[in-house]
């Protein structure tokens, strides 16, 4: 009995001291959404320049990598729009914090 009871308060010791990392990196901007390498246009794809944001689906709302890839396309060919073109989460591209990569195509407005 006395042994499942430690094992039980070392697991909630772990579970805490996980929880507080995921805190203080949360709060120190580590999970914020930034710029990457885009997934290489498929045969077929729209033409033009691509972008990519690297970010974690639970803490970025898709508004928000919306917006950052806009600013993205806009430093990147002036007067642009982001047109959303691919998502993946290859972990090469970007952390594990933030394992989800939005591609998109930055096409010319008209």
């Amino acid at each position: 009995m006395r042994g499942r009871t430690r094992r039980r308060a070392a697991a909630f010791v772990l579970g805490a001291a996980v929880l507080a990392a995921a805190l203080a990196l949360a709060a120190c901007g580590a999970l914020n959404p930034y710029p990457t390498a885009p997934l290489a246009a498929p045969p077929g794809a729209a033409p033009g320049p691509r972008v990519a944001i690297c970010y974690n689906t639970l803490t970025t709302t898709l508004a928000e990598v919306q917006t950052q890839a806009q600013q993205e396309c806009t430093t990147t060919l002036g007067g642009s729009r982001a047109t959303p073109a691919d998502t993946d989460w290859y972990l090469q591209a970007c952390p594990l914090l933030l394992p989800a990569r939005a591609s998109f195509t930055c096409i010319a407005k008209k």
